[in-house]
């Protein structure tokens, strides 16, 4: 299967439309196999489906081969965030559940932990919960780029409990963010981590 630095390189995510043409020309490289170009269509689903064209992401989705287990949890991921930003969150949990777990069953570490994040997002009630899963998983991943995960979620969870005046346990996560992002991450997450912190400060100091 696909390393995900391979996939890293053809995604850009501030232009999901440039995307969608890396990953058209990609699957029409002979060096690919079958498998390969079926891994390389979730993400094409993805791409489609960050520009909201949804139900041509879900058809796109729909006619891939499953069967190889990866592709299986990449489908379910797809299919979770598909259903989610169309306003179907509550459908999108099971299939999520399912990637985290299957995923895990695999090994694919880094496909757990963004199964783990997802359902942070669409499984609301519990987001806390989902989002400590992730980072207890990702803290002990193998890979750097999964330990990568690390800093979003450390940023993810830092603003939940912002948002709910935890400010003293937010400021924490944001520097543990800021600390990953300062071994692992982009010049980007570490001035993001750093404006976290002052206005987390800030919030502190001005008090209830």
């Amino acid at each position: 299967m696909l390393d995900q630095g391979t996939l890293d390189h053809l995604w850009n995510f501030g232009d999901p439309a440039a995307s969608e043409a890396r990953f058209r020309a990609a699957m029409l490289e002979e060096i690919y196999d079958a498998d390969e170009r079926a891994e390389l269509t979730t993400q094409l689903g993805r791409a489609i489906g960050l520009q909201g064209r949804l139900e041509e992401a879900d058809a796109l989705l729909d006619g891939i081969d499953g069967d190889e287990p990866t592709v299986g949890v990449r489908v379910l991921l797809e299919r979770g965030r598909v259903l989610n930003a169309g306003g179907h969150a509550a459908m999108a949990v099971p299939l999520l559940e399912q990637a985290a777990e299957l995923a895990d069953h695999l090994g694919e570490e880094f496909l757990a932990v963004d199964a783990l994040h997802m359902l942070s997002i669409a499984d609301t009630a519990n987001a806390e919960a989902w989002m400590r899963s992730g980072l207890e998983y990702a803290s002990t991943a193998h890979h750097e780029r999964t330990k990568r995960w690390m800093i979003v979620l450390h940023t993810s969870l830092g603003w939940f409990l912002h948002g709910n005046g935890r400010f003293t346990e937010a400021l924490v996560e944001f520097q543990l963010a800021e600390q990953w992002a300062e071994r692992l991450g982009t010049e980007r997450q570490r001035l993001l981590a750093r404006e976290a912190i002052t206005e987390c400060g800030k919030a502190l100091a001005e008090g209830p």
